[in-house]
């Protein structure tokens, strides 16, 4: 199923949320290695342009998660999911998409402003321009401020993210986590009180 049903996500939605997740925490983690000062400075500039070249995969495909984001339908929330927990659950993804573009965007940004002026090379294929800003380390410092304060953003909202799927997982015990994981509801049948007190075989079934 391509795309969201009315309880369930569709595996172009599934697909883009968790290539894209793999990206921020890679490229989080590239970001924090390779501005190190004890490494040897060729394998640095291979991981800036690494860097750069993920960071410019994963604006294409937030790009598109954006514009599909748009287009298609949630799927309805869980049972017993309450008003205001919905509202703040579309606010979480919501933040998680604007950032989604607005950290790869900074960081392209940090590149163009560089008195440096290195080339951006996309996997060693194509070079990718600059935006058109002016060059000075008081723009390029302001750029890489704020693509690192976006970057912890992201990771914080990221956490805040996982542990919320996992408290509905083990504690809520709702198909919030699986029909993301592409389980899917109908299939996954979550135990609850009631149903382990009726696997006792002291209970009389009636």
């Amino acid at each position: 199923m391509l795309r969201n049903s009315r309880s369930e996500f569709g595996s172009a939605t599934i697909v883009l949320h968790w290539t894209i997740a793999a990206l921020i925490l890679g490229l989080t983690l590239i970001g924090f290695v390779m501005r190190r000062t004890d490494i040897d400075p060729a394998l640095q500039f291979s991981l800036y342009q690494w860097h750069k070249s993920f960071g410019f995969t994963a604006l294409g495909l937030a790009t598109l998660r954006t514009a599909w984001w748009l287009v298609e339908r949630s799927p309805a929330p869980p049972p017993g999911l309450g008003a205001l927990e919905h509202i703040a659950a579309r606010m979480a993804h919501g933040a998680l998409i604007v950032l989604a573009l607005a950290v790869p965007l900074a960081g392209w940004a940090v590149a163009s402003a560089s008195t440096l002026d290195i080339p951006s090379f996309y996997f060693n294929a194509v070079v990718i321009p600059h935006l058109p800003l002016a060059k000075s380390e008081a723009s390029e410092a302001f750029w890489a401020f704020v693509h690192a304060l976006l970057g912890y953003v992201t990771l914080g909202l990221v956490a805040i993210h996982a542990a919320a799927a996992l408290y509905h997982h083990f504690i809520r015990r709702d198909a919030v986590l699986v029909r993301m994981l592409g389980f899917g509801t109908r299939s996954h049948h979550l135990r609850t009180p009631d149903a382990e007190e009726n696997d006792d075989p002291i209970v009389e079934r009636k």
